[in-house]
C-alpha cells in the first residue's frame, strides 16, 4: 500500500514535465518537508524555492498555472493521482503518495504543468457564450426570470472554464473534433436567459454541425468529475431535446 502523507515527514512528489510543446515528456520526483493543510499548490511553491530534486540534483522550478486559490478560476487544472481536479483544493493529507503530478492531455502542454485551453475557450465563441447588450443600456431592467428558471441556471453558471470535465471525457481529444460538455451546458445557459434567448436558435444551430452534440457518448464522466457539480449531462439531454425540435422546425420550414 502506499503511505499516507498524515504520519510522514516528508511528501514525495512525481511530476510529469516538459520543457516545450515539441519536446518529450519525463518524470521527476521530489521529496519536501510535509505541512499540515497542505495542498498541491503549495508543494508546488516549495519546490519552486528550492527545485533540487530527490537525489540531491538541482533542476529548474517546475512551471505551473494558479489564480485565486479558491476553487472559483479554474487556472489550477492538472491531472493529480490519475484523476483532473484543482490542485489548489487537493489537500496532501488526503492524497496517498508517491503524488503523483500531471498536465491535462486534453489540451497541448506549453510546459510542464501548463496547458493551452484555447479548444475550450473557441468552443464557446462557437456557441456564443454571451449575451449580445450592445444599444440596449437605455431599455430599463429586462424580463425577470421565474424562480424555476433562475435555480437552473443558477447551477450552470457556477461553471469556471476549468477544462476537467473536457480530459475526463472520453470523446474529447485530438482526433475528434467533439465541442465537449461545458459549451454545451452554456448554450442552455444562455438560452435560457430572455434576452439570450433571441440568439437561441443560433447557438442550436452551431451544436447541429459537426462536432456538436452528436459526439457526447454519454459515458457521464464530464457530470461526475465536475468540481462544481455543474449537472452536464442533464444539460446535454436537454439541448438534445432542444436540437431535435430546432431541425423538425427547419424541415417544416417553421
Amino acid at each position: 500500500m502506499a503511505e499516507t502523507t498524515t504520519a510522514a515527514k516528508t511528501i514525495k512528489l512525481i511530476i510529469s514535465r516538459q520543457d516545450a510543446p515539441d519536446k518529450q515528456p519525463y518524470t521527476e520526483e521530489f521529496e519536501i518537508p510535509y505541512r499540515s493543510g497542505m495542498n498541491v499548490i503549495s508543494a508546488l511553491m516549495e519546490i519552486q524555492r528550492n527545485p533540487t530534486k530527490a537525489d540531491g540534483q538541482k533542476t529548474t522550478p517546475v512551471c505551473w498555472e494558479s489564480n485565486c486559490l479558491e476553487e472559483v478560476c479554474g487556472a489550477c487544472s492538472m491531472v493529480i493521482n490519475g484523476k483532473p481536479r484543482q490542485a489548489c483544493s487537493a489537500l496532501i493529507d488526503k492524497l496517498e503518495q508517491p503524488v503523483r503530478v500531471e498536465p491535462m492531455r486534453t489540451f497541448p502542454v506549453v510546459r510542464d504543468l501548463v496547458i493551452d485551453r484555447e479548444r475550450m475557450f473557441n468552443a464557446l465563441k462557437r456557441v456564443k457564450a454571451w449575451i449580445p447588450i450592445d444599444g440596449t443600456y437605455d431599455l430599463g431592467p429586462g424580463p425577470r426570470l421565474a424562480e424555476t428558471k433562475r435555480q437552473w441556471a443558477y447551477e450552470l453558471s457556477k461553471c469556471m472554464t476549468c477544462g476537467v470535465c473536457l480530459e475526463a471525457c472520453p470523446n474529447v481529444n485530438d482526433r475528434s473534433s467533439f465541442i465537449g460538455p461545458a459549451a454545451i451546458s452554456q448554450v442552455r445557459l444562455f438560452n435560457t436567459h430572455p434576452t439570450g434567448e433571441m440568439n437561441k436558435d443560433e447557438r442550436l444551430e452551431a451544436l447541429m454541425e459537426d462536432g456538436g452534440i452528436e459526439g457526447c457518448g454519454n459515458s457521464q464522466n464530464c457530470v461526475r468529475s465536475c468540481p462544481k457539480g455543474i449537472p452536464l449531462t442533464t444539460s446535454i439531454a436537454a439541448i438534445n431535446k432542444d436540437t431535435t425540435k430546432q431541425l423538425f422546425k427547419k424541415w417544416l420550414g417553421v
